[in-house]
């Protein structure tokens, strides 16, 4: 009897045990599906709105003149002005860390523009530089490449304290934004003329914009962000940070629709009416250094 009885008791203190590990159980998975809803459902939510998953050929406008693509970036040749309406790359950090083979410095006509591409002479004693879209620094982890981003198609004539200034920074920063990001997506270019007088330089009659552009889109978590930047061609002692605008603004500018092949019309346009400022962090040393040392050169 004595047996039996302490027998009956473990089979009783068994099933408690169960019930209460299976109660457990049921707790743990309810704070994950509650942790769950509130933490990460932001960016799935978001890549299911994308109109091809994965699909990474949608981020640039429409072409307007000659579509050319090199090996990293592509581009829309613009005859007339004799450069880019823009180009288009992405940029990551796997690229930024790789070990660096240097800057080619060799500027060359692009031969793959059948109207032909601007040239080297072009840009001689004009009182311009030749300005890189797609900068050096962003391809330097292998020589072909590195030499693409001196093709006179990826050039456009920067006044000198814009392009040594805070063209240069706007580019240091995107690099600082790539290392935290990731991936990003980029799409850069000279504002030009829709009429009227312009200013044009060399024999091929290379139009100098009064502005240049460029928007800059990141797909990772928790969301979707982006950020556009239009900055006059000259001098400027103003934060990088004063210039930034979002996407529909730069759109209302050049009269461009960037990513209206890659997402649904709804998050597009949460992507483009706004700007998460948090997202990008502006380097204030480097603007220190603009002002105190690059526009004094």
């Amino acid at each position: 009897m004595t047996f039996e009885s302490r027998h009956i008791g473990n089979r009783k203190s068994g099933g408690g045990n169960m019930l209460r590990m299976i109660l457990m159980i049921a707790i743990l998975f309810a704070i994950v599906l509650v942790i769950r809803k509130f933490v990460s459902v932001e960016s799935p939510s978001e890549k299911s709105m994308l109109k091809s998953e994965g699909n990474e050929q949608g981020f640039w406008p429409k072409i307007r003149g000659e579509e050319v693509h090199h090996s990293t970036f592509m581009l829309d040749y613009n005859e007339g002005s004799e450069q880019p309406n823009w180009v288009a790359y992405i940029l990551t950090k796997d690229e930024l860390d790789r070990p660096s083979v240097g800057r080619t410095d060799w500027f060359e006509k692009d031969t793959t523009v059948s109207t032909g591409s601007a040239e080297f002479y072009d840009y001689k004693n004009s009182g311009y530089t030749k300005g890189h879209l797609v900068p050096s620094a962003d391809r330097v982890w292998n020589r072909k490449v590195n030499e693409e981003t001196f093709l006179m198609s990826n050039i456009s004539p920067q006044k000198y304290y814009f392009n040594g200034g805070i063209w240069r920074e706007l580019e240091e920063n995107v690099r600082d934004w790539a290392r935290i990001h990731h991936r990003l997506y980029i799409v850069t270019g000279p504002m030009l003329s829709k009429g009227g007088e312009r200013e044009t330089i060399g024999e091929n009659g290379v139009e100098v914009p009064n502005a240049f552009f460029k928007v800059i889109l990141e797909m990772g978590n928790p969301g979707i962000n982006a950020i556009g930047f239009i900055i006059p061609n000259e001098k400027s002692d103003r934060k990088l940070e004063e210039y930034a605008l979002t996407i529909d603004e730069v759109e209302d500018e050049l009269g461009y629709n960037f990513y209206s092949n890659l997402f649904d019309a709804d998050l597009e346009i949460k992507i483009e009416s706004g700007i998460k400022i948090s997202n990008w962090n502006f380097d204030q040393d480097r603007y220190r250094e603009r002002i105190n040392i690059w526009n004094k050169r």
